[in-house]
């Protein structure tokens, strides 16, 4: 019974009477309580495209893709809200609010083998479009790091990027093109499909550790400089184990028949 309360439970094995603390201290030693995930939903459609992708990259030598992305992080967290146990005679910790949540930072960042690149933050105002994003990678990846690269490490990496409007343009494309990322070199993304990308566990890790016990910021550069140390703090074996998981998620989308890989 996923998500199901403990009174539920209880009432499902036939046994009334019993207190609610007594009921979740039962439940703690065999369970955990857990939010619902948030995804989009899969069509045959959806399904059929990450089936034929997985096909395709199935032999991919997924040390020479780089996995990028962008998160928001803002001043609360991704709920705006915190909990978590508290001692008893020990009160709870006061929370800021704000009426208009204090605005947010977007980040983008990728992942290559073992390598952490960026992260790198968009200005303050900006939205990206086509036009912005590609300036926002000439700016950061491209002159901060991808021109520091060999000749050949350059020919071989294959960039991957989802089909956000601003990086599945074809003026992105294009531009994209001009510097060489085309053909087999720009990875195709199946439509509805944030659990292939291994980066988004990266995002998980350093949410969870920029907001542990309930930590709020006060301005926009307080949480960015937390998630510049929090990356810092991601070593190169951890990157390696998100990028190694590839060749188990095709399997996984093949196995579940374009199914999510976490159902």
């Amino acid at each position: 019974m996923p998500l199901a309360t403990s009174l539920a439970i209880f009432q499902s094995c036939n046994i009334t009477g019993v207190p609610k603390s007594t009921r979740c201290a039962i439940l703690r030693d065999m369970a955990k309580v857990r939010k619902a995930e948030r995804r989009p939903p899969l069509n045959k459609t959806h399904k059929l495209k990450r089936q034929d992708w997985a096909k395709k990259y199935l032999k991919t030598d997924f040390s020479k893709v780089l996995w990028t992305d962008e998160m928001r992080v803002s001043l609360d967290g991704p709920d705006g809200w915190a909990r978590g146990w508290i001692g008893k005679g020990q009160r709870a910790p006061v929370r800021l609010r704000r009426q208009q949540g204090g605005g947010g930072v977007l980040v983008w960042a990728g992942i290559i083998k073992d390598e952490l690149v960026g992260p790198f933050r968009v200005e303050d105002g900006v939205k990206l479009n086509s036009q912005s994003y590609c300036q926002f990678l000439e700016d950061t990846f491209f002159k901060q790091w991808y021109r520091k690269k060999s000749a050949s490490f350059k020919k071989n990496m294959i960039f991957m990027q989802d089909n956000a409007p601003s990086h599945a343009s074809k003026y992105s494309t294009a531009w994209l093109a001009r510097k060489g990322i085309k053909e087999e070199k720009l990875m195709t993304w199946p439509p509805c499909s944030p659990d292939l990308n291994p980066i988004e566990n990266l995002w998980s890790i350093i949410k969870c550790e920029i907001y542990k016990e309930g930590k709020q910021y006060t301005s926009l550069n307080s949480v960015w400089e937390a998630v510049v140390a929090a990356a810092r703090n991601v070593d190169g074996e951890q990157i390696k184990t998100l990028t190694e998981s590839m060749d188990g998620r095709l399997l996984s989308v093949l196995a579940k028949k374009g199914g999510y890989i976490g159902c």
